[in-house]
């Protein structure tokens, strides 16, 4: 191996063993969020307990959606409101107040639980736990005070995630697009490559299924980016959507097939132009069929026609996309 190729070989190696130590926008924006929190609590002269209040209202508004970001700040307040009213209830029992934390941690995970709260019950329990152990503490002023902390965090947070850098992924929609693509190409011709391995649809349905994650995603900024743009785009990726299922019905057809049957010279020239490395003719042709057409050739060759004629459409909106 020359130099060139040596050091060539040695940047892959350290791009692809380090990638997971990459920066990303969302962690730059939680340190900014934080520190702009803390900062603005800091000029109130407050304590460095409320500034722990604004950091964790801060960080929990960074969700990948306005949506979740929304949710995120109502469940801090409810949280904080929900752990101080059963921090007062439990100071006025006559318990120890070790016991009286244990007690209230008690009740608000089972309550969490009873309701199918799908949130962390760890902020409130905090709040009880703070009250409980320090029985000095005037409770309605803790409360304004962790609410007022809280809300920095979560209006500053809400502020920079959804208003400031909000959160786009129709780069990685139509990345995935693209790459499904490439990957029916391989479908095909793994299934007409001339051995009698017929390929399978498992990947091909995971990835579908990542598309339908990456959409909902772009569904729930859609209160924010609603520019005649993006209301075109989330049009035109649901159509893109349905069109890879559709893409994924016929491969499934095509993958049951004992065998496949031969392809018509017009699918056979289409494949070769899209840039499919397709056989003359499979092993099993030769043995299995005769020289007129029969039904599993026209199976075969209706879900290939199917599959091109979606792979087109997909395309000509792909490019749509890329023009927005």
């Amino acid at each position: 191996m020359d130099i060139k190729n040596q050091w060539k070989h040695n940047f892959n190696y350290i791009k692809t063993r380090y990638k997971r130590f990459r920066i990303g926008l969302r962690t730059i924006k939680t340190a900014a969020a934080v520190i702009i929190s803390m900062l603005i609590i800091a000029a109130f002269g407050l304590s460095s307990t409320k500034m722990i209040f604004a950091m964790l209202g801060a960080m929990a508004t960074m969700e990948t959606t306005f949506k979740g970001s929304l949710e995120a700040c109502f469940t801090q307040v409810i949280g904080l409101i929900f752990g101080t009213i059963l921090g007062i209830l439990l100071l006025s029992m006559p318990f120890p107040h070790m016991l009286d934390a244990g007690i209230g941690i008690v009740l608000v995970i089972t309550l969490y639980n009873a309701f199918q709260i799908r949130y962390s019950p760890a902020l409130p329990c905090l709040i009880v736990v703070i009250m409980c152990t320090t029985p000095d503490i005037a409770p309605l002023e803790y409360a304004i005070g962790r609410l007022w902390a809280s809300g920095v965090g979560l209006f500053v947070g809400l502020a920079i995630n959804t208003l400031v850098f909000p959160y786009d992924n129709s780069n990685k929609i139509k990345a995935t697009i693209d790459y499904l693509d490439k990957e029916l190409l391989l479908f095909l011709e793994d299934m007409f490559d001339g051995d009698d391995h017929l390929p399978d649809t498992v990947k091909m349905a995971e990835m579908i299924d990542d598309m339908k994650r990456q959409l909902k995603i772009f569904s729930g900024q859609s209160f924010i980016l609603r520019k005649t743009k993006k209301k075109r785009q989330m049009e035109i990726f649901k159509t893109c959507v349905g069109k890879e299922r559709e893409l994924i019905a016929h491969m499934e057809v095509l993958s049951q097939l004992s065998y496949p049957g031969r392809l018509y010279e017009r699918n056979r020239e289409r494949l070769l132009r899209c840039g499919a490395d397709i056989k003359k003719e499979r092993k099993s042709e030769k043995e299995n069929y005769v020289n007129e057409i029969n039904e599993l050739d026209v199976i075969t060759n209706y879900h290939v026609e199917q599959l091109l004629m979606l792979r087109s459409e997909l395309m000509d909106e792909l490019k749509v996309i890329l023009d927005l």
